[in-house]
């Protein structure tokens, strides 16, 4: 089965770690993950700058590692981020900030992503919210 997974709480919501959890387990069952999307709050989870309590799990490190290792699409939407100030290279310098934090292996795009994974996929998995 293809998944799509839609992520939109921040890094500190436990629906964070379930949607990691999940799709851990989507892989290692066999399925296809055609798309991460991380919408509104979730974007924290892209972030470079975050410093979670040494007694908390580092969910932003470990999306980065699972997100390379398994090579997978992974877009943060760009609104969004922008909002909250993650930032990648070409963004920071489009609006005169002093750093990005949002590095490899994100990708910053629109919405129509999300739209694009749903199609593409045989269900659309989300996580988190209002």
């Amino acid at each position: 089965m293809k998944f799509a997974i839609a992520l939109f709480s921040a890094p500190h919501a436990p629906s964070s770690r379930r949607a990691l959890r999940f799709a851990e387990a989507a892989l290692a069952s066999g399925h296809e993950i055609v798309r991460l999307f991380f919408y509104q709050d979730a974007v924290h989870n892209a972030s470079n700058a975050a410093v979670p309590p040494q007694d908390e799990l580092n969910l932003p490190a470990e999306w980065g590692v699972f997100v390379r290792h398994h090579r997978l699409d992974a877009v943060v939407c760009i609104a969004a981020a922008l909002r909250r100030g993650v930032l990648n290279e070409e963004e920071a310098r489009r609006y005169g900030r002093p750093s990005a934090n949002l590095g490899e292996p994100w990708d910053l795009s629109g919405l129509g992503q999300l739209h694009e994974a749903a199609q593409m996929a045989d269900r659309l998995v989300c996580f988190g919210g209002p």
